[in-house]
């Protein structure tokens, strides 16, 4: 994502004083600089998950391909930073999967060098095709994380979905997550998705949306909104892909109106700006662009006619 460090470097610094009013450099109780901290005069962005009165800030993180990697490494050492500043400024969300390499691993041995684990809204999926091979998977993802519960426990990809969404049922009964839901990565899975929130009570649902992909407003955002159902959006860069496409373009002119200085912001922006998004979860194993990250979840949302203008750029 070439595209995306040669903008940060560029604009994202200069022009940070002119729409936050502040420097993102805040002293912390000991009198050091933080360079973590973003500005004290303004709070990270929540929504009330329905149905409850618990707030998730609306900038969360994911763990796939960001988190592979071997405990102790260069790399797990810039993902622990990368964990710092996400708390520090208080997100909450971190998504995960038994089937992201190890990344489930790495996360639960952060949390816990971190002590972070009270502070995360933890999340992770059933990836299974039957119920025996399920209860051996959970097993091994608390496990991995080093808890004996998770926040939220999601039905991968629909993937057995009637088993595994039961089975689901029946660990938050127990008490070993507060929520469960399902999720899908692409368009594809919209559909039975819908059909899905028509006939289930769910929690959650956690699907792919982004300016190119933007097909989940249609039916699916509504559905959920009107069922009271969160929602998690994953692959709101298209994997990366969006940065390549808006390497030679300029953000439109009222981007900073709405306080983004950056693509990622506004990407992360749009996602955010429909009304039943309770979070996105950018997953990323470097620090400057987690600071990006985050600085979505401040300012003004984008509005109707903003939203359709990104949809409609020629990407």
């Amino acid at each position: 994502m070439q595209s995306r460090r040669d903008f940060l470097t560029t604009t994202l610094w200069l022009g940070a004083g002119l729409t936050f009013g502040t420097s993102f450099t805040t002293l912390a109780a000991d009198g050091q600089n933080n360079a973590d901290a973003l500005p004290p005069s303004e709070t990270l962005r929540t929504r009330t998950i329905p149905g409850t009165d618990e707030q998730l800030p609306v900038i969360g993180a994911g763990t796939s391909g960001s988190f592979v990697t071997d405990i102790g490494s260069d790399k797990y050492q810039r993902l622990k930073e990368v964990m710092t500043i996400f708390f520090a400024n208080g997100a909450r969300v971190f998504d995960t999967s038994p089937n992201y390499a190890g990344a489930d691993r790495i996360l639960g041995a952060l949390l816990e060098e971190g002590g972070w684990r009270d502070q995360c809204f933890l999340a992770t999926k059933i990836a299974a095709d039957s119920r025996e091979v399920a209860q051996r998977q959970w097993a091994g993802s608390l496990e991995a994380l080093r808890t004996d519960h998770v926040e939220l426990l999601q039905v991968h990809n629909l993937r057995d979905w009637q088993t595994q969404l039961a089975y689901a049922r029946e660990l938050k009964e127990q008490g070993k997550t507060r929520y469960v839901g399902i999720t899908h990565y692409t368009p594809y899975g919209l559909d039975e998705m819908a059909r899905i929130l028509r006939q289930e009570p769910l929690d959650f649902i956690q699907i792919n949306y982004s300016i190119t992909t933007p097909q989940a407003a249609q039916e699916v955002l509504p559905l959920a909104r009107g069922k009271g159902v969160a929602v998690l959006i994953n692959r709101a860069f298209d994997d990366g892909d969006l940065f390549s496409k808006v390497e030679d373009k300029p953000l439109p002119g009222w981007a900073g109106e709405v306080g983004a200085q950056s693509w990622a912001q506004l990407f992360l922006k749009f996602a955010i700006s429909h009304p039943a998004v309770t979070a996105v979860i950018p997953a990323t194993s470097k620090p400057d662009h987690q600071r990006d990250n985050l600085r979505a979840g401040y300012g003004l949302l984008l509005s109707e006619a903003q939203q359709r203008e990104l949809i409609a750029m020629e990407l």
